[in-house]
């Protein structure tokens, strides 16, 4: 219940505001200016969760985001200046990361047992493609079968109410750690590279996610756009199961090039499907074949994510991948919007083959090496010995 209304905001958000103002440019654009502070805000509330608790961190930070969407709705009800649209949006940034603090609980229960974590992993992103799969089917049909604002109405009450029955789960809750002694993630060396793959990996949903809405609406089926999403969600669910189900042999570094090359490969199809035919049914095949790369893409990055993040700083970490996400969807939101008003829906879907390719190029750069004369540290690991603040010796700990 909490995570649906990450696939419900951004699709009940642009209908409602194409719907009411005639404009796709500016409905992108105001759902990727929430999406980028949210890329700004996301990391500090990650790190109240992880010193805090989810309990005492989360659900105030979920009332905040609650408090956001209602003024958007009112914003977009009453016909408000179109900044005022803006800055409602900005006011969402507070939503906590509940995927991210799934992973985190499955990280503290199954410590030490990587394929069983493997399968959680891979669970957890199953569900998140499920969520994106019925939340823009509800959203589509709650904004066009009764009215424009329903969609994030209903969007925000089952993110309140799921928040309240999550974070109400004490006994799988990991601890909280007031004064972490690791390094922040973005300073370990393996984190900013999955940061960029994560950052093009958004634009491809973003990017698919504005256009697809777009070529419905001049098809003359904008209330079948919804279907057509999830159908590409469903294609990323299934193919994550089934990855889950595998336990792929090797390091996921290694595997992370792989799954991005077949997720670019596949994404040449809606684009060959739009371009050649302009049929709105094989656009939707093409979708679901394509989501089949989506889901290994997204296991095997948040799987290196897990590993290279120091300890005591798991939500946080994850945070900042989901960031990268947020950070590439509000850049393909707004790419693909104004590719769809000046171009075309047609050539827009360019953009996310595009966005893909340039993933690819990130995941098959070299590691960064050490610099000569310094010593290897493990990722995620202090060193031995006694921590200079302290005067605690992490081994013993």
């Amino acid at each position: 219940m909490a995570r649906l209304p990450a696939g419900m905001f951004s699709v009940s958000a642009v209908v409602m505001i194409a719907g009411t103002r005639g404009s796709y440019a500016l409905a992108g654009a105001v759902t990727a200016t929430g999406l980028a502070a949210t890329a700004l805000v996301a990391p500090w509330t990650a790190r109240l969760v992880d010193r805090y608790g989810q309990a005492r961190a989360a659900l105030p930070a979920t009332l905040v985001a609650a408090l956001g969407s209602l003024a958007l709705l009112l914003c977009v009800r009453w016909g408000a200046p179109a900044w005022t649209l803006f800055a409602a949006y900005a006011a969402t940034a507070t939503t906590p990361n509940t995927g991210g603090m799934a992973r985190a609980r499955w990280a503290h229960l199954l410590k030490g047992d990587a394929d069983a974590l493997h399968t959680a992993n891979s669970f957890e992103q199953a569900m998140d493609e499920l969520c994106f799969m019925l939340g823009p089917v509800l959203a589509a049909f709650l904004c066009t079968a009764l009215f424009p604002e329903a969609g994030t109405l209903v969007a925000v009450v089952l993110l309140v109410t799921g928040m309240l029955l999550f974070t109400a789960q004490r006994s799988t809750e990991p601890p909280a750690r007031p004064r972490p002694t690791s390094k922040a993630p973005l300073r370990v060396a393996g984190i900013p590279p999955l940061l960029a793959v994560c950052l093009a990996t958004g634009g491809v949903f973003g990017a698919m996610e504005v256009v697809t809405i777009a070529f419905a609406d001049a098809q003359g089926h904008r209330a079948a756009a919804g279907v057509v999403l999830a159908l590409q969600a469903a294609g990323s669910c299934a193919a994550g199961l089934l990855y889950g189900a595998l336990k792929p042999a090797g390091p996921a570094a290694r595997r992370l090039p792989w799954c991005v090359a077949a997720m670019t490969a596949l994404l040449t199809l809606p684009l060959l499907a739009a371009s050649l035919s302009g049929s709105l049914p094989l656009l939707a095949l093409t979708l679901l074949v394509a989501g089949m790369a989506t889901a290994p893409t997204m296991v095997t990055t948040m799987t290196l994510v897990q590993q290279r993040t120091p300890q005591g700083r798991l939500n946080e970490g994850m945070t900042l991948a989901v960031t990268g996400l947020l950070g590439g969807i509000a850049c393909g939101s707004a790419a693909g919007g104004w590719t769809v008003e000046h171009v075309s829906p047609t050539a827009a879907y360019a953009i996310p083959v595009t966005a893909a390719a340039t993933a690819l190029l990130l995941a098959l750069l070299p590691p960064r090496r050490a610099p000569q004369g310094a010593p290897r540290q493990e990722v995620g690991r202090e060193p031995p010995g006694r921590h200079r603040r302290t005067g605690e010796d992490p081994l013993a700990r």
